[in-house]
């Protein structure tokens, strides 16, 4: 039910896009940079720091790293295109994520599945990490997207009807599918609120956001674009990430869940201060 939600969530986000607008970056060369630089080259390396300092549960710090080279989720574009007049912007940092993560996420799933083997003196892992990341990816965020972008070009006014009801579907979809995952996995969330985990992902996020505010550039919409983009991360690519290096363990869907909800309510202060703010700068 989550990945169908997903689906439809994109869908809907491609059946209102625009001609261009998946190229928006790629014209845009300097936030492009600026992009990556926030959300694939900063946020891990500073993720990596935080878990070696840290004294966190091996798994804790695989999902943790796994979430900072995840791309954006495809729950957060439906926030952001209400932040911004620049849509091109949330679509090309959608889709520059995604296809960015085609390759960090098989090969810092190669990088950790490496460490696990040789700390635990184990045989070598057999996953397949980039098939997990081209089936994720390419199902969930790239394939909707281009079919609702298609279906657009073709058939606008059906889209324009149709892309409301595919993002209510999707979204009640994805709370009917969060409900179940919270009740079980609540006991393993509390078993994370003493050991240093919430104070790391309590950092990841205060600091995702001032990376991606400050290297946003001068237009206060993309920088609250890029500083929502850099704490939100895709929880089924990480999970994936995470299960291929411990197979069958249960802390990594807490670790990464409790992630997701303590940016979902952190980054609500930030959403709602910028939303203010771009109101009085645009009222007469």
């Amino acid at each position: 039910m989550t990945l169908l939600s997903m689906t439809l969530l994109l869908l809907s986000l491609g059946l209102r896009s625009g001609a261009g607008d998946t190229g928006y970056l790629l014209r845009k060369p300097a936030l492009l940079a600026r992009s990556i630089l926030a959300m694939n080259l900063l946020m891990p390396v500073l993720v990596i720091l935080l878990v070696m300092i840290l004294n966190l549960r091996p798994v804790v710090k695989v999902a943790l790293v796994a979430l900072s080279v995840s791309p954006v989720p495809p729950f957060l574009p439906d926030k952001m295109l209400r932040l911004t007049r620049h849509h091109g912007y949330v679509y090309g940092l959608l889709v520059a994520s995604t296809m960015l993560a085609l390759i960090l996420v098989p090969l810092a799933t190669a990088v950790l599945q490496h460490f696990q083997v040789q700390r635990e003196h184990l045989a070598p892992l057999e996953t397949v990490p980039i098939a997990i990341a081209v089936k994720i990816l390419a199902g969930t965020v790239l394939l909707p997207l281009a079919c609702g972008a298609v279906l657009q070009r073709c058939w606008p006014e059906l889209a324009s009807q149709a892309a409301p009801i595919m993002s209510k579907a999707g979204g009640v979809l994805l709370i009917l599918a969060l409900i179940p995952i919270l009740l079980s996995q609540g006991m393993a969330i509390l078993s994370l609120l003493g050991d240093g985990t919430l104070l790391a992902i309590f950092v990841f996020i205060t600091a995702g956001l001032l990376i991606g505010h400050t290297l946003g550039g001068p237009d206060p919409r993309d920088r609250t674009v890029l500083a929502l983009a850099t704490v939100s991360r895709h929880p089924a690519v990480a999970l994936a990430m995470t299960d291929s290096v411990f197979p069958d363990q249960t802390l990594a869907p807490a670790a990464i869940l409790l992630a997701l909800l303590a940016a979902t309510f952190a980054a609500a202060p930030y959403s709602s201060r910028q939303a203010k703010l771009l109101h009085h700068s645009t009222s007469p």
